[in-house]
Order: C-alpha cells, then structure tokens, then sequence
C-alpha cells in the first residue's frame, strides 16, 4: 500500500508584471490519494488543478511556499524531478511534449531503466512493450518514432498511457488526458487506466473539466477545486451534479469568501 498526503499545501508562480509580487494558485490544499483509489479532481478554468499536478511532479515554475507533499512518509519536496519518478509518482501532462531524435522505443526501455534499477532484459521488454502497444491499439511503427513528434492529440495521450502501464507507478497524476480525444481514444485510453488500476493496485489522481471520461473511470471519491483549493468533496454523485449545475456554486461561494 503506498499513500500521498498533501496537507496544506500552497504554491505560488512568478508574476510577469511585478517580479516582487508572486501570484498565489494554490491556497491551502489538503488531499490524501491511496493504493487503489481513483480521485477525481473536478473545476473551474483557472482554478489551480494543473498548478497541484505540476507541484508535486516538481515543476520549476511552481514554487511551494509551505504545506507538506509526502509519499510513504517520505518528503517529495526534498528530492528531484528524477527522484519522484523513481519514488513511484507518475504525471500524464495535459500538453505531452515533443522530444525530436529519440525514439520512443529508446525512451521507454530508458525510462523503465531508472524506474525498475537495471535495464530490462531486450527480449522480455520487446514482448512486454508489444503487448501493452497492442492493448492500446498502438501501431508498432510508432515505436521506432520520435517521442510525440508529429502525433495527433490522441496518439500523444495513448502513449503517455503507454507510459503508465510500462513503469507501474504507486500514484499517477492524470492531468486532462481526455482533452482532445475522441470517443474511441477516450474509450481505449480509459480501458488502460483501468487495467493500471487493476493490476498494480494503483492509486489515481485523475484531473479533468468534463465528466464524460467519468463513465469508462469510476471514482471513488470526487474533490471541487475553487480558487486554488478544494471546497467539496463527495463520491460519484458528486460529479453527477456538477453536470447538471456546473460549478456556479462553488465559484459564488469562494468568490465571496
């Protein structure tokens, strides 16, 4: 069992307009993900979801002012960007990046490389990496790719998908991967989060606008973001209703505190 605890967590970004005045995102967060629990993170454009995925991966630009994140009760906030992946955290980004000249086959044995401690044996690896391409409805053509270069939306999200299933994290933080799919992308990159849930147990912070990738990913529990904090949480129902309501009561409410 593996757990993250954030408590009380603040972060701030660098203010383009006035270098002396920090602009806070994040105003207190306290959320606890467990082994085996799908979390979903429901808000607001603006509201400070990324800003929390992007603090705990260990983003540069997100600098934490106070709180605690902690992984097995041990701080992350004292290690590197490197030392958190090989921790067990993984982030699925909104925005998967380009990396022209090396090839997804070298970045993925590379990866799981740092992660597992040794390098995985080529003929074992060549199997495992084959069958969860193919799970996910991969051509094996891509393998042999540059990194996202020239992927559409879809393909970029699968691969980091791909990602998840290759390096068996304790936590992964999912951040909008349904953004930008359509509903067949949605439906296999859904079926492998799921079968990461399923069989190592993982636990998922899953951050999303939109309830539709709600249907193929149960959660277990669902938190409001408002304001760079969470103002409500609730199981299921919760996001139920927030797809019938939107958010107006969140943002009135925090708006006037």
């Amino acid at each position: 069992m593996s757990t993250l605890e954030i408590r009380d967590l603040h972060v701030d970004v660098a203010n383009t307009d006035d270098a002396s005045q920090p602009i806070e995102i994040l105003k207190g967060v306290n959320l606890t993900v467990s082994s085996g629990e799908t979390h979903a993170i429901m808000g607001p454009n603006g509201s400070g979801k990324s800003t929390l995925s992007y603090a705990i991966a260990g983003h540069p630009k997100y600098r934490v002012t106070s709180g605690s994140i902690m992984l097995d009760g041990e701080s992350v906030l004292d290690m590197s960007v490197d030392e958190r992946a090989r921790a067990g955290l993984f982030l699925a980004m909104q925005y998967p990046v380009e990396v022209p000249g090396v090839s997804m086959s070298n970045f993925l044995r590379t990866a799981a490389t740092a992660v597992r401690g040794e390098a995985p044996k080529l003929r074992h690896w060549v199997k495992e990496a084959k069958e969860a391409m193919t799970e996910l409805e991969i051509d094996p053509k891509f393998a042999e790719r540059s990194v996202n270069e020239g992927f559409s939306g879809g393909e970029k999200k699968r691969h980091e998908i791909l990602q998840l299933g290759l390096l068996k994290p304790k936590i992964a933080i999912l951040d909008e991967t349904d953004s930008g799919l359509d509903v067949d992308a949605l439906r296999v990159v859904s079926e492998g989060v799921n079968r990461y849930k399923e069989r190592e147990n993982g636990g998922i912070l899953l951050i999303t606008h939109y309830t539709r990738i709600l249907r193929y990913i149960t959660p277990d529990h669902v938190h409001v973001f408002s304001a760079g904090r969470i103002v409500e949480s609730g199981g299921a129902e919760l996001a139920d209703e927030l797809e019938t309501n939107g958010y107006e009561r969140f943002t009135k409410t925090t708006a006037g505190a």
